[in-house]
């Protein structure tokens, strides 16, 4: 595929100043970036033409090579342009560390920082719901404090790389091309270990197991999650990461939760729905009372104001919500059966006939008393 003109490509004219060069680049880098279209094979292949166009262009010697010769005259110099996004990356460090915060010089130089950890914290109902404070046990990587993260078994035996002279990259190239990378031998560090510390084994951390109080916020649910800041893994020579309990909520037997509302059944008999009761529930806190209407309905449910979850950024809580499911007595007593037989006529109903002789005699006497 034949390449497009490197002035075309940043849309700038052949007179442009390396001021002009760079905020067209920018503005280009800034629209194709990875970070901001990913999985987008087109933009990708933008970016890559726009950064290559820029490292000709900005380079004094290349662009009058391009310029007098075009991509031809590049390519007998030795130069086959980027092959991937790792090329272009290094060759750019200071740019893109300046654009977009990383992958820069500066950045390689930073204050090292640990790795974040993540704490899944499984916490019951009641406490979920009210909040409350547990002491947990975390697995973190510290400083070895046998070396103090030198990973060395003394000051002396810590030497400079022999390979990078102490600046934890190397250079290379071909002619005027020059391609900085980590140092393969130190991996950066601009040192050697010649003996290993004995206790971290010259991996200048170690895991240490550490207890410290977790404080539930009142009315968190599942997937919220509360950050400690400094409480990750340490990294020697910088600054540790943090430290992230998420919340999974076990179930209820009896409650759920619905945001600030708990719900809940409970059964009440035939003749409560029929005839109307006030019957006591259990909530989350003492209990509560609800007023069954006569006529009450499988299904109807009852809010009990103030019930339910506590509100996490407010004073005001949830409320309770009552279904009641009319239960069937399994078993009657002779007595109940009669009167339930003769709801059942004065209504019209048909029900099956007795069973056994057992209703049967004290229907008779029923009858003969009346």
């Amino acid at each position: 595929m034949e390449k497009r003109c490197y002035y075309e490509v940043l849309g700038v004219a052949r007179d442009v100043s390396p001021q002009e060069l760079k905020k067209a680049y920018r503005k280009l880098a800034l629209k194709y970036h990875p970070d901001r279209c990913p999985g987008d094979s087109e933009a990708e292949e933008c970016f890559k033409e726009a950064s290559e166009a820029y490292q000709v262009l900005s380079n004094g010697e290349k662009r009058s090579i391009y310029d007098r010769y075009g991509h031809s005259g590049l390519q007998n110099a030795g130069y086959q342009g980027f092959t991937g996004f790792d090329s272009v990356f290094s060759s750019f460090e200071d740019i893109f560390g300046d654009m977009f915060g990383f992958g820069g010089r500066s950045s390689r130089r930073a204050t090292p920082r640990g790795e974040d950890l993540r704490l899944d914290l499984e916490v019951s109902f009641e406490d979920a719901v009210f909040g409350k404070n547990i002491e947990v046990e975390v697995l973190r990587l510290v400083v070895c404090e046998e070396c103090g993260g030198s990973g060395a078994r003394s000051d002396e035996d810590v030497t400079v790389c022999p390979t990078c002279q102490g600046r934890g990259s190397v250079v290379s190239g071909l002619g005027f091309i020059q391609v900085s990378s980590t140092c393969p031998r130190c991996r950066g560090a601009g040192r050697v270990v010649q003996a290993r510390c004995s206790v971290c084994k010259g991996k200048r951390l170690v895991r240490k197991r550490q207890n410290m109080t977790v404080g539930i916020p009142a009315g968190v649910e599942s997937g919220n999650y509360i950050s400690f800041k400094g409480e990750g893994n340490q990294a020697p020579g910088g600054v540790p990461g943090d430290l992230h309990v998420v919340f999974e909520v076990k179930e209820h037997e009896f409650f759920t939760r619905h945001g600030s509302d708990i719900l809940c059944e409970v059964p009440i008999s035939f003749t409560q729905a029929a005839l109307g009761a006030t019957i006591e529930v259990p909530a989350l806190r003492s209990k509560a009372t609800i007023t069954v209407p006569p006529g009450t309905q499988t299904g109807a449910s009852f809010r009990v104001p103030g019930k339910g979850v506590p509100g996490r950024t407010s004073r005001s809580s949830g409320d309770m919500h009552v279904k009641v499911v009319v239960k069937t007595p399994n078993s009657l007593a002779p007595e109940q059966e009669t009167l339930l037989r003769e709801f059942a006529r004065l209504s019209g109903e048909n029900v099956a006939e007795p069973q056994g002789g057992r209703f049967r005699r004290f229907a008779d006497k029923v009858s003969k008393m009346c």
